[in-house]
Order: C-alpha cells, then structure tokens, then sequence
C-alpha cells in the first residue's frame, strides 16, 4: 500500500514522518497572551453530540469556583456555542490594544465564546474547518485570561480539527472523556480515548452522563438510556470512572434559564478533588 502524499502542512499533521526539521515532531505549541496567568488547562471531550459535555464542563467551573478557584471556560465549540446561554452572559466581548477580555458570569467565571463576538448570537458560524480551527487557536493567545487556576475547554464532539488543534497548540494537562450508557458508546469512547493516547494527552478519567433517572416520589432509580456500560468501557481502557451522572430536571432548566451558578448541587465535588489531585501530581 502506497504512503499518503505530503501536504507539507505539519501543523494539521501528527505524523512523525522524516519530513519534520531533524526526522524530530515539531512543537506547535502556542503561547497564551502575555498579560495571560493560566495554571491548569483540562479539556473536555466526547466522541458524540448531546451527551452533556457543556453541562459537565460549567458544573466543573461553578464547583470549582466555590471551592476557591479562579475558574474560566474557553468555548471551543465554535459552531454550536452554549456556554454563554447556560451562563446567562452575553456580549460583545471588550478589547483593547493588548487583546481580548473575557466575560465574567456572575459567579466569577471567564468566558470566551465566539457567541460573546456575534450581533446576535443566534446567528449561526458557517465557516470552514481551518477558520474554526484558528478561532480556537485565537482564544488561547489573543485573549487575556488573568490569574486563571483552572481553564476549562468544552469542545465539540468528535476527533476532527478543533480537537487536534486543541491537543497540538494549548499545553492540555488531562481530559475528561463525557460519555452516555448507550451500547454505541464504547466504541466512540475508544475512539477519543485513542486520539488522546495519539497526542499523549493524559485521561484524567470518564464521566457518564444521563446514567440514570431518580423518581422523586419513591426514589427508585430507571435507567431511561439503557444500562451502565461505563465501568467495563474503564476497565478496558484502565481508566477511573469519575462520576455517574443522573438525569436531572432541575438542572436542565437552569441551563435554559443562565442559572447554572445557581443551582445547588455536590455532584461534581469528588470530579473536582480529583482533577485537583491529578494537576498536582
């Protein structure tokens, strides 16, 4: 079998091929603004659409905000942005000639989305993959993240350009891998696991999401997605299971409504510790 023909475009390749400088891969690594304090950066990933990967991203940011950290979300879902609406933030984002400022949520949490840059932010971003790419790339060094503990990156689902272009320019110390109980999942769970392992970005772990539904009147659990297959999917990858997530009214409605810094809930508090321990290492 012949070998795919060079594009000579490295950046968007992770091949370690002899066409590098040196026979060596290249660091694409991008430097953040210089007004820029980011400590921590966790992405957030998931092999499909709709298994709640925002709501686990701005749950983790609320928590670990009450815990006492400086907390900010870079939105790199260009084309299906939902941070700001689960925030109740809008735009348009202010600038100076040092760069771009985030928008606080009134809990203190930093946003970037490229909602809080549109006239109307139901307009939709029709463009193609490298602009979307190099948006995400822009988030990072062009605006000013102060004094940021933990930065979290709610990407868009899939193994496409803005993953890989999180994974090459933004030092990502871990990922959390969000997935759902349908049999489907193991194999799209492996898929991110394994791109992850391509670009030796550390699994912090996996958290299933709309794992099951607690009736409030007798407090029987139904699991309206089918049963858990999170801890074998775990065990085959040898990964921790961070959390089994309930299907929660309460907190869809406060998503809905911008109210998430609202809505009273422990759920994330083990994820968080976790990620502190982990960062800490």
């Amino acid at each position: 079998m012949s070998e795919p023909q060079c594009s000579h475009n490295c950046e968007s390749c992770s091949a370690n091929c002899s066409s590098r400088e040196g026979g060596a891969p290249q660091n694409f690594l991008e430097k953040p603004n210089k007004l820029s304090s980011i400590k921590k950066v966790i992405g957030v990933v998931s092999g499909k659409g709709g298994v709640g990967k925002s709501l686990v991203t701005s749950l983790m940011a609320v928590t670990m905000t009450r815990k006492g950290y400086a907390s900010a979300i870079l939105d790199a879902d260009i084309t299906g942005p939902s941070i700001p609406k689960i925030f109740g933030v809008s735009g348009p984002a202010a600038g100076n000639e040092m760069g771009i400022l985030p928008v606080s949520s009134k809990g203190g949490v930093d946003i970037m989305s490229v909602n809080l840059l549109l006239e109307n932010d139901a307009d939709p971003v029709v463009v193609r993959g490298p602009i979307i790419a190099g948006t995400v790339k822009q988030f990072w060094t062009d605006v000013i993240w102060t004094d940021v503990d933990f930065m979290f990156v709610d990407m868009p689902p899939g193994t496409g350009d803005v993953p890989l272009t999180v994974f090459q320019s933004i030092p990502v110390d871990g990922i959390i891998v969000v997935t759902s109980p349908q049999d489907l999942v193991s194999m799209i769970v492996a898929k991110a696991v394994k791109m992850a392992e391509m670009m030796n970005v550390p699994i912090i772990g996996l958290i299933e999401n709309y794992s099951y539904f607690k009736c409030p009147d007798c407090g029987k659990e139904y699991h309206i997605f089918g049963e858990s297959h999170i801890d074998e999917i775990a065990s085959e990858h040898n990964l921790p299971v961070l959390a089994k997530l309930p299907i929660e009214p309460k907190a869809a409605r406060a998503c809905d409504e911008g109210r998430i810094e609202e809505y009273q809930t422990d759920v994330m508090d083990n994820v968080c510790d976790r990620v502190v321990s982990f960062c800490s290492k």
